[in-house]
């Protein structure tokens, strides 16, 4: 599985190789996801919440035309600083990012690809990509789900984006053969708030539940990987009404802008939080953290056996 473009940090090859367990990070939301230096000092307290919750974190990129999987704290440093300069990589990049020798941040679906030839299998995000509202005329679905129907690692997120359209992103998901887990709750999380209206195929309730549920779909060969949706903690979720009225206002700038492909969901990002006078950052960082400290005690479940 190891590849000749592919550099393991020392630190997680270890970990790996004794058979411990190993979170992989993205790092799409240092580059484009928040401003510096906040960028930095998260993407740093979410590597620390995964060593404090049992695991190794191992957060991906591409620097120099080299698939990462695990950054030092001065590579982190680099992507913060860089940001948005920075091309959002997904898998349609990857081959040219590489052959080029050029740097690339790596979302839901790069981030997949990448831990999976290190040997990764359990992955912790924001939200997944998903179908756009408008869908059936701009054919706008995100690259994450089909990554998720092909590569068999677990994405732990607090549901798909909440600027996107959920019903449709969950029927794709059906299509594609994906499961998707409520953890601790049987509806999906719409990333902001923790209530969607929409139900998940299965709740879980412990890591083990989890991991067992992930062991079981590998030794059965299943394709594809499985989707662990973690609503926000309740504290820091914000009001339904708040946020989906900001959401329709950054949709309605964005059309009339006539922004969209990759560009669209950093835009709605950057405005939902200038709507909202930065609560939205605030809670995104907080599900970030909570997501890794779920996506580690399940990955230290995982390697328990």
């Amino acid at each position: 599985m190891l590849n000749q473009y592919l550099d393991i940090k020392p630190e997680v090859a270890e970990a790996l190789a004794a058979g411990k367990p190993v979170v992989a990070l993205e790092s799409t939301i240092i580059s484009h996801g928040m401003p510096y230096p906040q960028n930095v000092e998260t993407a740093l307290r979410v590597e620390q919440t995964v060593r404090e919750n049992g695991a190794v974190p191992a957060t991906i990129a591409i620097i120099g035309g080299r698939l990462k999987a695990g950054l030092t704290p001065e590579e982190i440093e680099y992507f913060g600083k860089k940001g948005t300069e920075i091309t959002k990589a997904s898998r349609r990049d990857l081959a040219v990012l590489v052959s080029k020798g050029e740097d690339g941040a790596t979302t839901v679906t790069t981030t997949m690809m990448i831990a999976y030839m290190a040997g990764i299998r359990i992955f912790a995000t924001g939200g997944i990509g998903g179908v756009h509202r408008g869908a059936e005329t701009t054919m706008d679905i995100s690259a994450d789900l089909q990554e998720l129907a092909n590569t068999p690692v677990m994405v732990v997120c607090a549901g798909a984006k909440a600027i996107l359209d959920l019903k449709l992103t969950l029927e794709y998901l059906e299509t594609q053969g994906v499961p998707v887990i409520g953890y601790g709750t049987k509806e999906l999380p719409a990333f902001y708030s923790r209530h969607s209206g929409l139900s998940v195929d299965y709740r879980l309730d412990t890591p083990e539940e989890v991991a067992k549920a992930f062991r079981v779909q590998n030794e059965l060969g299943l394709k594809g990987g499985m989707l662990v949706t973690n609503p926000i903690p309740e504290e820091y979720a914000m009001d339904d009404t708040v946020i989906n009225q900001a959401i329709e206002e950054a949709l309605k700038e964005m059309n009339q802008l006539g922004i969209h492909g990759k560009e669209a969901t950093p835009f709605l990002l950057a405005k939902v939080k200038d709507l909202t006078g930065g609560d939205s950052l605030d809670s995104n960082i907080r599900l970030v953290l909570n997501n890794a400290k779920v996506a580690s005690q399940i990955a230290a479940s995982y390697c328990a056996g």
